[in-house]
């Protein structure tokens, strides 16, 4: 996961400025720098500000009722809200994310679950995604599916299928 990446902080790996213990609920936005460890309860979004390596760890009991914007993000909690991860996700095995995932690279353990769609981004759209999230969001269009041209001046060769009803003989 993300202690196992070959590209590693500047801070010197993956240190810890913030713990939310297991016993404490946050209700309101947090911002941070640096680590953020969560094994309480947020009910707000989650903001990294500033450092560009910076990293947020939800544990087995952590929670999350709101977006995420972090650039380095290990879930193995539960998240009920967007995720936008700007360099790397990492998703452990008791992981639960509800709402959408924007992602640059990831990695998915076997048994994480996601209930929302998964936008691989490149680094320029993860940058201007505001915190507003789909006002600025890019406009992905699905692939082309096949058309079929129909010239309506054109009439439909019916001779070739043989007449069906009650007159016809067998």
């Amino acid at each position: 996961m993300l202690g196992n990446s070959s590209k590693k902080s500047k801070g010197g790996g993956n240190r810890v400025d913030t713990l939310i213990g297991h016993e404490t609920e946050i209700m309101g936005d947090v911002h941070f720098k640096g680590g953020l460890h969560i094994d309480g309860v947020i009910k707000g979004n989650v903001y990294a500000d500033g450092e560009s390596d910076s990293v947020a760890i939800i544990s087995e009991r952590g929670r999350v009722e709101g977006e995420l914007r972090v650039p380095n993000l290990l879930i193995n909690g539960l998240v009920a809200g967007d995720v936008y991860a700007g360099e790397r996700l990492d998703l452990a095995k008791n992981a639960r994310v509800r709402g959408d995932v924007y992602y640059q690279t990831m990695e998915m353990a076997g048994g994480a679950e996601i209930n929302g769609k998964l936008v691989r981004t490149d680094e320029v759209q993860q940058r201007y995604l505001g915190h507003e999230g789909s006002a600025d969001e890019p406009v992905r269009e699905p692939p082309g599916e096949p058309s079929l041209d129909i010239d309506p001046d054109v009439e439909p060769d019916t001779a070739a299928d043989p007449p069906v009803g009650p007159d016809r003989e067998s």
